[in-house]
């Protein structure tokens, strides 16, 4: 009988199948239903657009085609020495607030609101304490998204991590079972960050942009992000991570504050959210329709891991 190989055993395969220049990934020692559990996209949609993997809200999206990263201006020991020597982030109290949820099918929490026919974005003071702020966003009903959520999605991890990842809106697998990152994306999202030695276990911390799944997967639109932003905000403020990892153009865009760049631009690159190094790249779940860009994705994560070896 053939031992079937452990999430080290196969990150360590990724790893140097990419280091040898790999266009495609062959994950050697893997049954057909591991590989497919891994990798595959999930058979459940729901809706009938373009295939997607369970637990991405990234439905039909085609990612920004890849940049060369030629035009950065600092080098990375550069980029984080002069991160090193900024502020921590400001509390983000009194900035617009996020929606606040409620599971459905549930009872709300006493003195829940109902839903509001509009989002609601009245500033929101946050409290400074970790388990105040996920208590507040579990209760959340500030907009749309929390009439037809299972659960809110708040975070995954340590809270005191070295690296915290932040994703876009939380999938169907993710809505069901209240932690982020759980399908397809998320499985091949924790083999990736093995192959530099992270895990979500020891060392990662992993959040969303939205703590709701938005309707058949779909894109997060403007007011849901302007309301629900803050509970991320407050996070990494909490949290306080030696550096942040942004998956998906979403994110990106957020904590860049370049809303106009394509990810292909932003990637490849040391930006700074408030003092905190950040690293932009792709999705998994587009890693799993353009399994080339695997290989960008690695190249990130070594710009993150001399990040964190830095820090």
């Amino acid at each position: 009988m053939t031992d079937r190989p452990s999430t080290r055993e196969a990150a360590r395969l990724l790893r140097q199948q990419l280091e040898m220049g790999a266009g495609e990934v062959v994950l050697s020692g893997m049954t057909r239903a591991e590989a497919l559990a891994l990798l595959a996209v999930s058979p459940r949609q729901d809706t009938g657009r373009t295939t997607t993997p369970e637990g991405t809200n990234s439905v039909g999206q085609t990612p920004d085609r890849p940049a060369a990263p030629a035009g950065a201006s600092q080098t990375t020991s550069e980029a984080v020495r002069a991160l090193r020597d900024a502020h921590r982030p400001p509390t983000v109290a009194g900035v617009q607030a996020p929606a606040k949820e409620t599971a459905a099918g549930r009872s709300k929490p006493p003195g829940s609101a109902a839903p509001p026919e509009a989002t609601d974005t009245t500033p929101l003071v946050l409290p400074e304490v970790y388990d105040e702020v996920k208590d507040i966003a579990l209760g959340c009903t500030r907009c749309r998204l929390c009439e037809g959520r299972t659960q809110v999605v708040f975070s995954d991890g340590p809270s005191d991590a070295r690296l915290m990842v932040v994703g876009e809106a939380p999938g169907a697998n993710e809505d069901e079972t209240g932690v982020p990152f759980v399908g397809a994306a998320g499985k091949y999202l924790d083999l990736l960050l093995s192959t530099v030695d992270l895990s979500r276990e020891e060392s990662v911390y992993i959040a969303n942009v939205l703590k709701c799944r938005p309707p058949g997967n779909r894109n997060p639109l403007p007011d849901e992000i302007e309301a629900c932003s803050p509970y991320l905000l407050k996070q990494i403020d909490l949290v306080r991570p030696q550096a942040l990892l942004a998956v998906g153009s979403f994110s990106g865009k957020l904590l860049t504050g370049r809303e106009k760049s394509t990810l292909g631009k932003l990637r490849g690159t040391v930006h700074s959210y408030h003092g905190v190094p950040l690293v932009v790249t792709y999705h998994p779940a587009a890693l799993l329709r353009n399994p080339k860009w695997t290989r960008l994705f690695w190249e990130d994560l070594q710009l993150l891991r001399e990040v964190l070896d830095t820090a």
